[in-house]
């Protein structure tokens, strides 16, 4: 009885090519609309990426500033303010669309297992780039400005004159590698969904696990002690989240009691034996 009302539900090649186009205008549209949004108050979210800096610099005191050495550097840097806050901004739309898109090909069950994942994937980017801004960048720029020296005789101060486009690039470096890091468990519970992984092999490649972290934070963030060790500590915490997500999902599908029932049986059959 399923089979024809599947082959009724089933759409053309053309109506999902329209489909597809139809959603990825609401998503594109919703980004444009986000931007021009954003572009307006550019400065001010420049400012809020700024701000540790800032407040680390006006403690030291002085005439501080930021340059850019490039005529169109300023007018660029804005362009990529304002497109990373627009994508932050459009991304529950864009989101949506991508589920609604999907959705009608889905069954019921694999909804519901899909959906949740839409919904935290943003709450852990937004934690993610919390911390790399409230407390990993506060102590990455003290460490980088203590490298400044007073001038004495002979010798020239060494004095920080950021530019904007750098100090932007980097910022955005490190909430990105912040933010896409913490997508670690939601990866590896829907590795176990589909049986490419186990509670038991994540457990048993822990070691592994933390020199692959470290390297993968040596590479992800600036060489400073600070914003390395400040990513690889919470990658493991959420490994060992992921431990436990993944456990919870084998414990719904039944594969740890199975499991569990299978090396009674061999501890049983070792002892007869």
């Amino acid at each position: 009885m399923q089979e024809p009302q599947a082959v009724e539900n089933t759409m053309p090649l053309m109506e999902h090519l329209i489909e597809l186009k139809n959603r990825l205008t609401v998503a594109v549209g919703a980004l444009f609309v986000a931007f021009l949004g954003c572009y307006y108050f550019a400065n001010e979210i420049y400012g809020f990426l700024v701000h540790p800096l800032a407040t680390i610099l006006s403690e030291l005191g002085g005439n501080r500033r930021m340059i850019y050495t490039a005529l169109h550097e300023a007018f660029f840097t804005q362009i990529k303010v304002s497109f990373f806050a627009a994508l932050f901004l459009a991304f529950p739309v864009i989101a949506t669309q991508f589920w609604k898109f999907l959705a009608p090909g889905l069954y019921k069950n694999e909804k519901a297992a899909l959906a949740p994942y839409l919904v935290l994937s943003p709450i852990l980017f937004a934690l993610g780039g919390a911390l790399v801004y409230y407390f990993i960048m506060p102590l990455a720029w003290k460490f980088f400005l203590s490298f400044e020296t007073l001038g004495t005789d002979g010798t020239l101060p060494i004095q920080l004159e950021a530019k904007v486009n750098e100090y932007l690039s980097l910022v955005m470096k490190l909430i990105f590698a912040f933010g896409i890091s913490f997508q670690l468990p939601l990866v590896l519970t829907l590795m176990a969904r589909i049986g490419a992984a186990t509670s038991r092999g994540l457990a048993a490649k822990r070691k592994y696990a933390v020199v692959v972290t470290f390297i993968a934070a040596a590479l992800m963030t600036p060489p400073d002690i600070i914003s390395q060790v400040g990513l690889a500590i919470p990658i493991l915490f959420l490994y060992e989240i992921s431990i436990i997500s993944v456990r919870s999902v084998e414990k719904k599908r039944g594969d740890i009691e199975d499991e569990e029932d299978d090396d009674e049986f061999e501890e049983t059959d070792f002892n007869m034996t």
